[in-house]
């Protein structure tokens, strides 16, 4: 899958029922900001079915998994009842 932001498009449009969506924070064990010694990362509690689709062979992998920001003003935007030009 070569553009990944065209696959989500799709599965939301077409298939949003079979999408998962879990919010970072609801999962997050912990987390450290970047330093001189080591980068910044989070540690993610998620059920084992998603740890071994991401660390088997490739062959075996079936699912796209991605991390997706959603801008706050975006965010916000989806429940205003405001339509601006352009929505």
């Amino acid at each position: 899958m070569s553009d990944l932001r065209q696959a989500l498009v799709f599965a939301l449009e077409k298939y949003p029922e079979r999408v998962e969506l879990i919010a970072v924070e609801e999962l997050l064990l912990d987390s450290a900001r970047q330093n001189e010694r080591r980068p910044a990362y989070v540690k993610l509690a998620v059920p084992d079915e998603l740890v071994k689709a991401l660390r088997g062979p490739a062959s075996k992998r079936q699912d796209v998994v991605a991390l997706v920001r959603i801008p706050q003003a975006v965010a916000e935007r989806a429940d205003s009842r405001i339509i601006l030009p352009g929505e």
